[in-house]
């Protein structure tokens, strides 16, 4: 299954809340390097005649100890790496999940307010230097390719 075929998504009664959910989480798991989100990492849940996606989990940085070549597990727009914002805003957002500009806007503007939170949460962890570092120059060099409006941080 491609993450860019939402077809599920269609029988939930709030289908646009699901689908701004999955856009959401599959940017934060590029930004943030996770490689390894593969569909075992998305479940649904069904409460009375509602189905929605479940509580995420499994959402860690694999990309500072895989060392793949991929960038996610699942394709999006064909690639699982040399990702742009073309592919995640016009081609998974518009284009699949048929997610509103207003919609899209918000979600960009939540994960940019959150960017200086995350580095702060970095540099306070008890990773190692070098890891640090590498996480920070992941993020912000994804965030760069998706055109963020975001301080870039130096590690």
């Amino acid at each position: 299954m491609n993450i860019a075929h939402p077809q599920h998504l269609t029988i939930s009664p709030f289908p646009a809340i699901e689908r701004a959910k999955l856009f959401q989480l599959t940017l934060f798991n590029f930004l943030t390097g996770n490689e390894d989100s593969y569909l075992k990492n998305y479940s649904l849940i069904r409460r009375d005649s509602k189905i929605e996606l479940s509580p995420m989990y499994d959402l860690s940085n694999s990309a500072m100890i895989l060392n793949s070549k991929e960038e996610i597990a699942l394709p999006l727009n064909g690639k699982k790496r040399n990702l742009d914002r073309e592919d995640f805003l016009n081609y998974f957002a518009r284009e699949r999940l048929k997610m509103t500009d207003k919609i899209i806007t918000k979600t960009i503007k939540g994960l940019e307010n959150a960017f200086p939170l995350w580095i702060d949460h970095i540099q306070k962890s008890f990773l190692s230097e070098s890891m640090k570092k590498k996480y920070i120059q992941n993020l912000n060099s994804r965030a760069a390719r998706l055109e963020l409006k975001v301080d870039l941080f130096s590690s």
